[in-house]
């Protein structure tokens, strides 16, 4: 089993944090509102715990659970704190009209936040394919989830890959980096679905059939 800390304190920071911790991981919790986040680990119960922002965190795979505005701000003023952390990013930087994406042409959230990150911190894209409510539900209604990931190190995409095994989930690996932007244009297109009639409950997965 995994220790994971997550910054955030959102629906999908909840939902990870919580199947993580059936799962048997340790958790740490970390928010701006320390109150909120200390409230938030006790309705958690066992296993969670709070950290303080901007402090080291208390694990080496760290979640980061906050909205594409801040992420990469929230990562530079941790500086060398996240030294040797393993940073997952989550965010789908979506424009506000929601038919685009708000970074740059050929560029990514996770890309930007590597940008940013002390140097031998490497950052995993991964869960931003998949929506809170589902990922939080499908343990109760038996659906099999996939998990996109995209990284530069192998080792680091190998412990995010634990990680998501030990939640039942199936990690599937795209590549490096750089395929963070077709992950995000993914997310992208799952929120035109979504928000044009198909609704938020489904998911993406990887069928193949044998020859």
């Amino acid at each position: 089993m995994s220790s994971i800390s997550i910054i955030g304190l959102g629906g999908m920071a909840r939902a990870l944090a919580a199947r993580a911790l059936a799962a048997g991981n340790a958790v740490e919790i970390i928010g701006r509102d320390e109150a909120e986040a200390a409230e938030v680990a006790r309705a958690l119960g066992d296993g969670a715990t709070t950290g303080r922002l901007g402090a080291v965190p208390a694990a080496e795979i760290v979640i980061l659970a906050v909205p594409y505005s801040s992420a990469a701000s929230l990562v530079e003023q941790y500086g060398n704190a996240l030294s040797g952390k393993v940073i997952v990013d989550i965010a789908n930087p979506f424009a506000a009209d929601f038919t685009g994406l708000a970074t740059s042409e050929g560029s990514s959230a996770a890309q930007e936040i590597a940008a940013v990150a002390s140097a031998d911190a490497r950052v995993v894209k991964a869960f931003n394919t998949i929506f809170a409510t589902v990922l939080a539900d499908d343990a109760a209604q038996g659906r099999s989830l996939d998990v996109f990931i995209a990284g530069d190190d192998a080792q680091a995409k190998a412990k995010v890959s634990a990680f998501i095994e030990s939640l039942g989930l199936r990690p599937l690996d795209t590549g490096p980096l750089r395929m963070a932007r077709s992950l995000e244009e993914t997310g992208l297109l799952m929120m035109g679905l979504a928000r044009h009639g198909v609704g938020f409950d489904f998911s993406l997965r990887v069928a193949t059939s044998a020859r």
